[in-house]
């Protein structure tokens, strides 16, 4: 079918919204490293539950989540419902500490709870790989195949992901983090309303509920059901469901276990959720307490329509198209979609062949929000991590102008770095365990380095440096070796794998990523016990239990604020900003320093609200809130385990 006027002029007219909403968001909070960074500390909660869904639910698990529900059914829903209890997490056990604490990022956090600037620089950098690893390449992937998918043949991966990319980083360069939470509020609302309307069609088309029930377990290809009872046909058994298929937990022996799912992703979800820096910062940038607990009771909501708005089609395509979302054959797969494996097309073809005119367009700017929200949340919380905990490091005087430049420009850079990973990303069976598998690698040390420096008063600073370091390099032992040094099998092909390979591979990845979160934190509590106690100043009001207590420890505060640089000055004159050319201003107003480089003026960096203060009348509303969201969720999962 493809796109026709109709589509493109949808797709004009979104961008057009989203483009007048950026710029317009892109006013406020500018001028400070704090409003760049952290919107001012002044958002809604209907704000930040937007874009804690939209930076999570970007096209990378759009196709990641519809891609596993065409290959396993409805397991990968497991993911999404065990968001909900772990953003409750979020909001009630790790940000009251964050926000006592007055953080800009995660890695700051770490210096002021420990004093161990080591530590903060090290997990910085661990940081930025998994988001250009496991985040940025992956969506890049993702919203590329849906391109080449909409529009068969037009130009290469490479050409989308450019385009693609640029956008994106023109809302994160120019707003900051205000500019990116209001265009996350807008894309969430584009993304649920095209979600659905295909829902809807999806199920018409197949028959509805029951039918899908009953077709799934036989979607086959067709190479598969002529060959099924030829025991020579060594394709005979590839890509069939699992007979698990629509069941949440698993046994133990089959592909993911519920043991996994028990332990291993509450390792997974805990560091996504509560230790990463693109779903913590949404948190601090609201208005207080109460604002940002009500953003994960908005977004543990939206949490739970993922199921049916996403994987239900993704196994709704494999039944319409079997013999190319569900092929078989590897010679086959690679004419479909490039690859051994094309269940990641699974969502972007339901949407080019069942939308009709107009409400395809509407998909496409569905599927481009999800891309664009997920980068642009990405490129603001990796400035932020590099300019605070790395280059500020290395330019202890640097002005609040060289740090929002620096911030911009980091964005440019890690943009080349992640595009050029994208091959590898490609190479993987489904895009959703690629990313699950990175987090369980990288993520559980730093996972369980947060739980402790939370939890424990006791902790020290060798003892968190020393096993996190032990933990990333066992992770990334495991992830080179299977990325690097092992074959990946092919069923229905010989392959053969080194000694030992085969044991090694036989341990999940979620139950590896359990092991690693427990080897670390053990580790941290060994080490802590024989080394010296810590004082005091750095724990009083840096974990849960002294929350309330005044902090008095390490401080982070911008040690000189220093004119700005001395080619500013040349640049302005003695000419106001209002004097100087429209080019000069522009240049400026993109940089977000047009306020800053007055050579008479100096902006002074945002005092960090460290109040953890909670409105009473709203808090009423959140606590019936949060006790119906649990309620549902676990009767939910309680339906679909049995």
């Amino acid at each position: 079918m493809g796109m026709v006027a109709a589509d493109w002029v949808v797709v004009a007219v979104y961008f057009g919204a989203l483009i007048a909403t950026g710029i317009m968001s892109s006013f406020q909070n500018r001028g400070s490293v704090g409003g760049y960074f952290l919107a001012g500390q002044n958002v809604h909660f209907a704000l930040v539950g937007a874009s804690l869904f939209a930076s999570n639910i970007g096209s990378g698990l759009f196709i990641g989540l519809a891609g596993s529900g065409a290959k396993d059914g409805i397991v990968v829903s497991a993911y999404e419902l065990h968001a909900v209890y772990v953003l409750f997490m979020l909001g009630w056990v790790f940000l009251p500490v964050y926000k006592a604490s007055g953080i800009y990022t995660m890695p700051e956090y770490l210096y002021k709870r420990f004093g161990g600037r080591r530590i903060r620089v090290y997990l910085a950098i661990i940081s930025l790989v998994l988001y250009v690893t496991s985040k940025i390449a992956a969506d890049l992937y993702a919203g590329s195949v849906f391109m080449d998918q909409a529009l068969p043949g037009t130009t290469s991966l490479y050409v989308w992901v450019i385009i693609l990319v640029v956008i994106a980083a023109i809302f994160t360069i120019t707003g900051g983090l205000t500019a990116v939470m209001w265009t996350d509020t807008i894309q969430t609302v584009i993304m649920t309303v095209g979600a659905f309307v295909l829902m809807i069609i999806s199920f018409k088309e197949v028959g509805g509920y029951d039918e899908m029930k009953r077709k799934y377990p036989l979607s086959l290809p067709n190479s598969a059901i002529l060959n099924s009872s030829n025991p020579t046909y060594k394709y005979r058994t590839c890509n069939r469901p699992s007979k698990y298929w629509f069941q949440l937990m698993w046994p133990v022996d089959e592909g993911t276990p519920w043991t996994g799912l028990v332990f291993g992703l509450t390792v997974n979800a805990m560091w996504y959720w509560c230790n990463d820096q693109v779903i913590v910062q949404r948190v601090l940038a609201a208005k207080n307490m109460t604002h940002a607990k009500l953003g994960c009771v908005v977004a543990s909501y939206l949490k739970i329509t993922t199921m049916w708005l996403i994987i239900f089609p993704g196994m709704i395509s494999r039944i319409l198209y079997p013999n190319e979302v569900a092929c078989n054959e590897p010679a086959r797969c690679q004419q479909v979609c490039g690859k051994d494996n094309c269940a990641d097309i699974a969502y972007p073809l339901l949407v080019v062949r069942l939308m009709p005119t107009g409400v395809l367009g509407l998909m496409m700017a569905t599927m481009m929000s999800a891309l664009i929200s997920s980068l642009t949340s990405i490129f603001n919380s990796t400035s932020t991590i590099f300019t605070i905990d790395i280059w500020h490091r290395v330019r202890k005087g640097a002005s609040d102008v060289e740090l929002m430049l620096v911030g911009r420009l980091a964005v440019l850079v890690l943009i080349v770095i992640s595009i050029i990973w994208v091959p590898v990303v490609r190479q993987k069976k489904t895009l959703f365990d690629y990313i699950q598998k990175m987090t369980a690698y990288l993520g559980a040390p730093v996972c369980a380095t947060y739980v402790v420096a939370v939890l424990w008063n006791r902790a020290t600073e060798p003892a968190i440096f020393w096993s996190m370091m032990s933990g990333t390099t066992v992770g990334v032992g495991r992830f080179i070796w299977e990325q690097f040094g092992v074959a990946e099998a092919k069923c229905g092909e010989d392959v053969t794998q080194p000694a030992g390979a085969d044991a090694v591979l036989k341990l999940h990845f979620l139950h590896f990523g359990a092991l690693l979160f427990a080897f670390t934190a053990l580790l941290i509590v060994a080490i802590s016990l024989v080394t010296k106690v810590p004082d005091e100043k750095f724990y009083m009001g840096m974990t849960f239990s002294t929350r309330h207590c005044p902090h008095v420890g390490e401080k982070d505060e911008y040690v000189e604020k220093d004119l700005p640089p001395q080619y500013f000055r040349k640049l302005m004159g003695d000419k106001t900003l209002q004097q100087q050319p429209f080019r000069v201003r522009v240049i400026l107003w993109v940089c977000g320093v047009e306020d800053m480089v007055q050579p008479a003026t100096n902006a002074v960096v945002d005092t960090m609200d460290r109040s953890i203060f909670e409105e009473t009348r709203m808090s009423y509303v959140m606590h019936v809130n949060i006790g119906i969201a649990l309620v549902f969720i676990t009767a939910y999962w309680t339906f679909f385990s049995v």
